[in-house]
């Protein structure tokens, strides 16, 4: 596998075999598979606010149709022997190269084949702990015959997740039980499998340790002070943490669940996605540019001339009015006075 000239390695590659069998297995398409491709195909994210490119990556959603007419997603565990984020469960991407035409191209690593690998849609950036804008590349592998190449030095596995289970908080698969014929430490391996926190780089901004992880809860959750409010941390198990796999969490968690909601035109049952009174991704993209080095200096770098204070502002009065809270300058705000 070929390594980005950003020293970033491409995570996923996909070739077609040589020899193909002449039989193929014919998957039964679920209706409700075939409506959330259409929703996924059908959707178009609101404009954007220039972002600087040197502080830009995008990631691949490669989605496909398992034999029983289901959507699941590739992901990735990252390799054990890797000085960082050992393990982490993650989706194929990377940094935006100078040589990238299109998203596209940053998310799966070379140019897409159109035919075998069409694009459902782009999402609205995403926020990255590392102060990265990740955007989120949504297509679907419609050739059975195309197999990944694993990057060995970078990926453990790859293996797949279903789509609908990040609107549940119930496992698609059997969970390991406490039980009382069982030492306390038996899970121990599966608990301590707990994810990074969005690949941190920055100590500054590292915030609290995640939770330790319940090897018998599918779907977790914990808030934290991040940007102007706090903000809902997911995690989902993957059925692999016993082998060392992490569990889906984070950033990976938070596309995943945004790609299941428009695909499947419904919210999670059984939680909420937002922690009370979160601030949107743009809001919160917004406060960062305004106050974070690394972002305040790629603007300046670049020459991107956008008024981040102004769309701060305006996002923020948004959910304030959203939420039922008096904005200076509102009727209702001067009656309180």
């Amino acid at each position: 596998m070929s390594t980005r000239k950003s020293g970033i390695p491409t995570l996923l590659e996909l070739h077609k075999p040589r020899r193909v069998a002449r039989t193929a297995l014919v998957v039964p398409f679920k209706e409700s598979s075939r409506q959330c491709l259409k929703r996924l195909a059908e959707y178009e994210p609101p404009a954007t606010p220039p972002y600087p490119r040197s502080q830009s990556a995008a990631v691949l959603v490669a989605l496909f149709v398992g034999r029983w007419g289901d959507i699941y997603v590739l992901l990735s565990r990252r390799s054990a022997s890797l000085s960082s984020y050992a393990g982490d469960t993650a989706l194929p991407g990377g940094r935006v190269d100078k040589e990238d035409a299109t998203l596209e191209e940053t998310a799966i690593g070379l140019p897409r084949d159109k035919r075998r690998v069409p694009l459902l849609c782009i999402l609205p950036p995403f926020l990255a702990r590392s102060h990265l804008i990740v955007t989120p590349v949504v297509v679907l592998i419609t050739d059975p015959t195309l197999r990944p190449i694993l990057n060995a030095p970078e990926v453990d596995t790859l293996f797949s997740h279903p789509l609908a289970s990040f609107l549940h908080d119930r496992a698609p698969f059997p969970l390991p039980s406490a039980s009382p014929f069982l030492p306390d430490t038996a899970l121990d391996d599966v608990a301590n499998a707990a994810p990074s926190q969005f690949h941190e780089q920055d100590e500054k901004y590292a915030g609290p340790p995640p939770p330790r992880i319940n090897p018998t809860q599918y779907h977790t959750f914990h808030d934290m002070e991040w940007g102007p409010t706090k903000v809902r941390i997911h995690s989902f198990l993957t059925g692999r943490e016993s082998s060392g796999t992490k569990p889906i969490a984070g950033l990976t968690a938070s596309i995943l669940l945004e790609v299941a909601q428009i695909g499947y035109g419904t919210a999670p049952e059984g939680f909420e996605v937002d922690a009370p009174g979160q601030a949107g991704r743009r809001e919160r993209i917004a406060w960062e540019m305004n106050r974070a080095p690394r972002f305040i200096e790629a603007l300046n770098r670049e020459e991107i001339h956008w008024d981040w204070k102004r769309e701060e502002r305006r996002e923020r009065e948004k959910r304030l009015r959203a939420s039922g809270e008096p904005v200076k300058g509102d009727k209702r705000y001067k009656s309180r006075l």
